[in-house]
């Protein structure tokens, strides 16, 4: 599979999401997904101290202990934990305290990307880059990155570190699909392509709405998380869907296989490193993977690119 880089690290240019572990998946499934991931040449797994209510990082950290130097960990503090409401947040205490309890639960004795969940503007910028950049120095974490912050949060954030000699985030983990373009607008692939700071997408295939298994005219299948996990089913509105559908269709009318075309049309972004994927069964790795893999000729995605904006208009 093909290599991108985020930061100093070398990641597959597909990654798996890790928040179905410690939820929908068991020890013995996540074991299984991640073997099947490392056999398809996928390096990089994203979780969370708050996946699974904690037991993410556990479940993965088991999966990986015996592969751990050919892996990318990729974790994230910063939201509040169960059982523990003085917990979250991006102060320097803080930080010190959920980094601990990432290694401990991760099997670990560093984190290859650790990332803010989301920026925390009840702190200041000196305090969480600081606290971030001691852990650099002391080589528990090798690199840094944030989620989920605007293009003028990541500017900041590039400011204060530029001035204070400390480490700089090396990604930004936001939301981007054919149906969530944001970045393309606002601002943050703009930014990234002035920093060379990686770009990590998630939800690439909208949980599903655009795999194909959604389409106009056909029942929606039951086993999935858009039917049965309420987050999902809150974070995709009715408008979203049928805009999926749409892109869905026409993809197919005009000869694409949409799992490729939305994975593919991602990766045209150069800024685009690691396209994140979430797995509930070893065989979605796999076609996850022959997506990732698959070579399309630039006038593919051209034609890729102006049907979904054509649906988008």
């Amino acid at each position: 599979m093909m290599l991108r880089t985020i930061g100093s690290l070398s990641s597959s240019v597909l990654g798996i999401g890790c928040n179905n572990m410690g939820r929908g998946l068991d020890q013995k499934a996540t074991q299984e997904i991640v073997d099947v991931a490392l056999e398809c040449g996928i390096n990089y797994f994203d979780t969370a101290d708050k996946y699974g209510e904690t037991r993410s990082e556990t479940f993965l950290g088991e999966a990986i202990k015996s592969k751990r130097s050919s892996v990318i960990v990729a974790t994230k503090f910063g939201l509040v934990l169960p059982d523990q409401p003085e917990s979250g947040g991006a102060s320097a205490d803080w930080i010190r305290k959920a980094v601990q309890g990432s290694l401990t639960r991760l099997g670990t004795d560093y984190i290859d990307l650790y990332q803010l969940h989301r920026p925390d503007p009840k702190v200041p910028l000196e305090e969480t880059l600081g606290a971030l950049n001691d852990l650099v120095l002391e080589g528990l974490v090798r690199e840094i990155g944030v989620s989920n912050a605007t293009a003028a949060e990541l500017k900041e954030a590039h400011d204060v570190s530029t001035a204070n000699g400390f480490a700089k985030y090396v990604s930004v983990q936001n939301e981007y699909s054919m149906i969530r373009t944001g970045s393309e607008t606002d601002g943050v692939f703009d930014f990234c392509e002035a920093t060379g700071t990686a770009f990590v997408p998630y939800y690439p295939l909208a949980s599903g709405l655009l795999t194909g298994k959604y389409q106009h005219g056909k029942a929606d299948p039951e086993d999935t998380r858009l039917a049965t996990i309420k987050l999902y089913q809150d974070w995709f509105s009715d408008e979203d869907k049928n805009l999926a559908k749409d892109i869905v269709s026409a993809l197919i009318a005009e000869g694409y296989d949409p799992l490729v075309a939305a994975i593919q049309w991602i990766l045209r972004q150069s800024s685009v490193s690691c396209v994140i994927t979430g797995a509930s069964r070893p065989q979605q790795v796999v076609d996850n993977t022959r997506a990732a893999d698959a070579v399309l000729s630039t006038e593919d995605l051209v034609a890729i690119s102006a049907i979904v904006a054509e649906v988008r208009t």
